[in-house]
């Protein structure tokens, strides 16, 4: 017997397989196109949905005995979609910036605070319900028409088994779900003027939806019958998959994205999460929560320095058959050792994320010299997103976090070098798991519980989590940092009104 997990992300998804004792067997991976214009950011519902299809068709064609597949998906973004389920239009992504306008009249109808009471978010565009109110007054006769409002999960778990459940924490990236009753909630949706009956039924993560219908089976490639399993927003699942389950650990997922991920074991102070704009979403216990604290640009930023700069460090790397980033870290630390690069690099080249929330920031680097190359640029570039999770950990403390260590995942856990800087920088032991996918990790996990085949989630994390290397702080080397910090966190303040 097989268990898989479809981890359904905005560029693409991927779906891994795991046996029954949790051992990592195979990946498939699908791209799609996203439109990015200054009139909006799109993605197709309906090419979504073939491509995981077909990411599942290799998988099952593969490991027929495939038993349950969990599906998580990025959040905000929803189909409108007609009675059989097809999409009327395509579907706005966070950063889209129609809605804005709309989010703004609901936050002053029922007031911000009281919205981030009964939602656990502080009101912004990136969320749906604005997006929705947009597309309901300015395409009326495609909203009219839509029978269905569904999130990714939900629409793929639809098309595979005919069933409408939406787990509690995609639900609530809506910006119209009630963390309290675990409902959608009247008054937001009254204001906003929209169907409750539109929605799928919210329930628990990682429940079982319902079973692949025969049509589904002959385009997914999964027998008829296979149980379908709902599990949850992107970064919960990355939370399960990287092993946190109580407040004693967070979670960093050093990907694309940074985001590091705090659980609470009781709701926490509504009021301090909303000064940073900190999300309050159920976890996977009752009465458990995470919240997010994110950079836009993490592994992003790395990627921008290697792109633009690292050129010739790319033919050395190749000819090495090194990766650049290892090389990079190689030779900085043959010039300076350990030391700091000293420069302050403000990591907002795609906006800035928590706790400003503010789309117009833009990045910027201080401290440039005439002997400054793209060793120190490189190094600067992890120095920076390390000491902007580090202004999100300050932010974070009056909410009643008391996390002692970080459990890291993505791409990012795999340099030594950056790992050691963020543990130096946030004074926090790290430790590095092996796995890279901790999304379809999660989601298999979750799968494994509600097919049986885990007795809890501690037990498949002893089954799947796998640690690697723990970074220990160095009390030298955050003072060294802390120096720089004192001037880090007055860049954004500096630099916002020039740009």
């Amino acid at each position: 017997m097989k268990i898989a997990g479809l981890d359904i992300g905005t560029t693409g998804c991927k779906c891994t397989v795991f046996d029954e004792n949790g051992k990592y067997l195979d990946r498939s991976y699908r791209d799609y196109p996203v439109r990015r214009e200054l009139s909006g950011h799109e993605i197709n519902a309906g090419t979504v949905l073939k491509e995981v299809y077909s990411a599942v068709l290799e998988m099952a064609r593969k490991y027929p005995d495939i038993a349950g597949l969990g599906v998580t998906s990025f959040g905000e973004t929803f189909i409108l979609a007609d009675e059989n389920g097809e999409a009327l239009a395509p579907s706005m992504l966070y950063t889209d910036p129609r809605g804005t306008e709309e989010c703004g009249r609901l936050a002053d109808s029922l007031g911000e605070k009281e919205i981030a009471r009964i939602t656990g978010l502080r009101p912004h565009t990136i969320y749906s319900i604005g997006k929705l109110v947009w597309m309901k007054e300015h395409r009326p006769e495609i909203f009219e028409r839509a029978r269905y409002i569904f999130l990714m999960e939900d629409f793929v778990v639809y098309h595979l088994t005919g069933e409408r459940n939406i787990d509690y924490s995609l639900a609530s990236r809506t910006m119209a779900f009630d963390i309290h009753t675990l409902s959608f909630s009247d008054e937001i949706l009254k204001t906003a003027g929209i169907d409750k009956a539109l929605f799928s039924h919210p329930v628990p993560t990682g429940t079982i939806a319902g079973e692949v219908t025969a049509s589904a089976a002959e385009r997914c490639g999964l027998k008829q019958g296979t149980k379908v399993v709902s599990i949850s927003h992107d970064q919960v699942a990355a939370a399960v998959g990287a092993g946190a389950f109580n407040a004693e650990t967070a979670v960093d997922g050093a990907g694309t994205v940074e985001c590091l991920t705090p659980i609470y074991d009781r709701m926490p102070d509504t009021d301090a999460m909303y000064q940073g704009y900190f999300s309050v979403v159920p976890y996977v216990k009752s009465g458990t929560y995470v919240a997010y604290a994110f950079s836009y640009a993490g592994g992003a930023l790395i990627q921008w320095c290697i792109d633009g700069f690292a050129g010739g460090f790319l033919r050395k790397a190749k000819e090495r058959d090194i990766s650049v980033n290892t090389l990079l870290e190689e030779e900085y630390r043959k010039k300076h050792g350990d030391e700091p690069s000293g420069l302050l690099v403000l990591p907002h080249i795609t906006g800035a994320a928590t706790p400003y929330m503010d789309n117009g920031s833009r990045g910027a680097v201080l401290g440039l010299s005439a002997g400054t190359t793209v060793i120190e640029l490189y190094r600067g570039c992890m120095e920076g997103v390390a000491y902007e999770m580090y202004l999100n950990l300050q932010a974070l403390k009056d909410t009643g976090v008391h996390f002692k260590k970080l459990h890291a995942t993505g791409g990012g856990a795999r340099s030594g070098e950056w790992m050691q800087i963020k543990a130096d920088v946030l004074d926090l032991p790290i430790t590095a798991l092996k796995t890279s996918d901790a999304g379809t990790v999660g989601s298999a996990m979750l799968t494994g519980v509600a097919l049986g085949v885990f007795k809890d989630l501690p037990d498949a994390a002893a089954h799947m989590v796998e640690e690697m290397e723990t970074y220990e702080p160095r009390r030298a080397m955050h003072e060294k940092y802390m120096a720089i910090y004192t001037r880090y966190k007055e860049v954004y303040n500096a630099v916002r009104p020039l740009v």
